[in-house]
């Protein structure tokens, strides 16, 4: 099987797992100041195809909107994917290094906080949905 085709294949099917969660996909930088400029909280997943995103951050990712309390705008950049969008998400994220898979929380347009790769690698799934919605808690009204 030629790699790079295996490598789309991947990538299409981290890209359906996230959208058909309800994630919006940015892909442009104009996509991006559109969508984190926006009043209310938003939750920016940036996805990856490692495998903690895979495995431990998408399933995450997918979980813990399924909560009394979540962000207003749920939005995904590809890291390694849409280069351009991802470095403009990057450049809201101020104080933090870039880091995929990742999730930054922000409330109009200000980053809060984030969840970084060394928060998301080497836990479960359930244990970063945690995570995710003790920061629903903190900083989202209910739905």
């Amino acid at each position: 099987m030629d790699f790079n085709l295996f490598m789309q294949d991947v990538v299409d099917a981290a890209r359906k797992d996230i959208a058909e969660a309800g994630y919006k996909e940015l892909k442009t930088e104009e996509e991006v100041d559109q969508a984190l400029k926006r009043e209310g909280t938003t939750l920016v997943m940036v996805n990856s195809t490692c495998g903690c995103a895979g495995g431990v951050a998408r399933p995450a990712a997918m979980n813990s909107i399924h909560y009394d309390k979540r962000p207003d705008h749920l939005v995904t950049v590809f890291a390694g994917q849409d280069r351009e969008a991802t470095e403009k998400a990057r450049t809201y994220f101020e104080g933090f290094p870039p880091s995929s898979p990742s999730f930054a929380l922000l409330k109009d347009g200000e980053i809060i906080t984030m969840i970084e790769r060394h928060d998301i690698e080497g836990f479960s799934a359930m244990d970063v949905t945690g995570k995710l919605q003790t920061l629903f808690d903190q900083h989202c009204e209910e739905l």
